[in-house]
């Protein structure tokens, strides 16, 4: 039995019973440093709760993936968000998954726009880091203290998760 997902573009709006999208397509901005910056001000909840939860800033390096993507595991992280800030301007692979019956259910995929971040929600399954087309280097933010903040699940069978019709992974 073929599981295939084709990944879609990333917007707020299909990716909010997730977490949040992290980019200048904001509504609450304003001039600041004397009208020589514009801050985007709030773009995402952080969450850092359990014994000793602290927020993390790391900067993570990726290794660009195969595809078709063979999707065999999703995390979560039970005591805090996660967010990723691309450092440069290209795009790459988000999976989610809502919360199924006895784990994650259906996989959904997402490319990014060029640029364009992400957090996830504390408690939301999730598909590893995933560059498409070449490294990248990422501002992760998420939670650090005492308590076990990862789960992994495992699929029975994998999931395929191809690129869009005529996406082409060297867009930057």
């Amino acid at each position: 039995m073929s599981r295939t997902l084709t990944a879609k573009a990333l917007t707020r709006e299909n990716f909010a019973d997730f977490g949040d999208v992290l980019d200048t397509d904001w509504h609450n901005h304003y001039p600041i440093n004397q009208g020589k910056c514009q801050r985007y001000h709030d773009l995402a909840k952080v969450e850092a709760g359990g014994p000793n939860g602290r927020v993390l800033l790391s900067i993570f390096c990726g290794t660009p993936y195969d595809f078709p993507l063979k999707l065999a595991m999703v995390e979560r992280h039970p005591l805090g968000s996660q967010a990723f800030m691309p450092l440069s301007p290209r795009p790459f692979l988000v999976v989610v998954c809502p919360d199924g019956r006895e784990g994650p259910g259906t996989p959904q995929a997402f490319i990014t726009a060029p640029g364009q971040g992400i957090n996830y929600h504390r408690n939301v399954w999730h598909g590893v880091l995933t560059p498409i087309g070449a490294k990248q280097d990422f501002i992760v933010i998420d939670r650090g203290g005492d308590g076990d903040n990862i789960e992994e699940f495992y699929f029975s069978q994998p999931y395929e998760v191809r690129l869009p019709e005529g996406f082409e992974s060297t867009k930057a």
